[in-house]
């Protein structure tokens, strides 16, 4: 099974259990600018304890590697757990949505997409832009992350919403990396 595969059995899962869910990370900076190679999917869900015996055994050992109490750490913390693919050796993290208000907001302004004939639901691309420099911040000053929102920009700027980037931006405390990304493109 491939890495797209295994998020399209995941995204099904999630919509048959009516799971709310949103793609995020390298995945979607992929979409939305320059494709790059990832190890892993990143997924925000809305997941429930009534939702973990579905999960675990739509994806049972020993070709799938989840852990219940992974999953409970994770919802009580508001953490992420992992499902792996034991064979192919792909990853899904699901980080645990926050009840946070920006989280919120992103959450809100996700969008449907339609990849290789399958309707995802991904991270807006302002909002990419803006978690890719956050990570970009969190890691050290990545430059992965920082040429990952940079591609966004680059191939989005056109349909982009600027005052909510700048807006968020300095909420984030990440304007001056957003300030670098127009620098570089203007020159």
């Amino acid at each position: 099974m491939s890495q797209f595969e295994l998020l399209i059995k995941t995204i099904t899962l999630l919509n048959s259990e009516n799971i709310p869910y949103m793609l995020v990370g390298s995945f979607v900076s992929s979409i939305y600018g320059e494709p790059r190679t990832t190890q892993d999917i990143d997924l925000v869900v809305q997941l429930q304890k009534s939702n973990i015996p579905k999960l675990i055994s739509m994806f049972p050992p020993p070709r799938y590697y989840i852990e219940e109490e992974m999953i409970l750490f994770a919802l009580e913390y508001k953490r992420m757990f992992n499902l792996l693919d034991t064979n192919e050796g792909d990853k899904i993290d699901f980080y645990i949505h926050k009840d946070e208000d920006y989280e919120k907001e992103k959450f809100s302004r996700k969008l449907e997409k339609i990849l290789f004939g399958h309707t995802l639901v991904i991270l807006s691309p302002e909002d990419t832009i803006l978690s890719k420099l956050q990570w970009c911040v969190k890691s050290g000053m990545s430059e992965k992350q920082f040429k990952d929102a940079l591609n966004v920009f680059r191939f989005q700027k056109e349909n982009l919403d600027m005052y909510y980037i700048e807006d968020k931006s300095k909420f984030l405390n990440v304007f001056e990396l957003f300030l670098k990304i127009q620098e570089i493109e203007k020159s």
